[in-house]
């Protein structure tokens, strides 16, 4: 029985309200043009901030808005190395009085380089 009661409708495809004794928001037509020559209108509330840029219905590429402002160019930080975050760390004196102590314990055998505290491998 249930079966047949909803025989005949699309259900979500039909809408059976009516516009009628509503009050629709304010709108404004803002033009969008994209890359290829495609131009179409977006609706927005007259409260609405109005984006730079949308998507175009009929390429999908980025399309700007007509007789609109140029969209800002975000800042964009440095890349920053690890060197550069090393000089945050020390300075160059100090990097160099480093460098000289771990010479002179190279130089004086006090690591021995060739057998590793790690190495697992059994030496000949």
């Amino acid at each position: 029985m249930s079966e047949r009661a909803l025989r005949g409708t699309r259900l979500g495809a039909t809408s059976y309200e009516t516009d009628r004794g509503i009050d629709l928001a304010p709108r404004q037509t803002v033009e969008y043009a994209c890359q290829n020559g495609h131009r179409f209108e977006v609706p927005f509330s007259v409260e609405a901030e109005i984006p730079s840029a949308w998507e175009c219905r009929f390429c999908g590429q980025e399309a700007a808005l007509l007789d609109g402002d140029e969209p800002e160019e975000k800042k964009v930080k440095p890349t920053r190395t690890h060197w550069d975050m090393l000089m945050e760390r020390r300075t160059r004196e100090e990097l160099e009085e480093v460098l000289a102590e771990r010479l002179a314990v190279l130089r004086s055998g006090g690591m021995n380089l060739a057998v590793h505290p790690r190495d697992t491998r059994k030496s000949a």
